[in-house]
């Protein structure tokens, strides 16, 4: 999943160099994967209204269905 979070914001922001992802697990056992970028591209990645964010979560959680996972959340910041 951390792969293809990195494709999707990768084409959304202006330095790809500065995207971090981490992966973690959190008591319930849901996969978290916190999402770091420059803070000028921060509001490329989240977007107007939230929009962007919500489409990019959207296609992670497709992406986990397809592979198996039960559940997997994204964290900007």
């Amino acid at each position: 999943m951390k792969e293809l979070l990195y494709t999707i914001v990768a084409e959304l922001v202006d330095d790809p160099s500065a995207i971090e992802i981490t992966e973690d697990t959190d008591e319930k056992g849901t996969h978290v994967l916190q999402l770091h970028v420059a803070e000028e591209d921060m509001g490329r990645v989240i977007g107007k209204q939230g929009r962007i964010a919500k489409a990019v979560r959207t296609l992670i959680r497709a992406g986990a269905v397809n592979k198996g996972m039960e559940s997997v959340t994204v964290e900007i910041g």
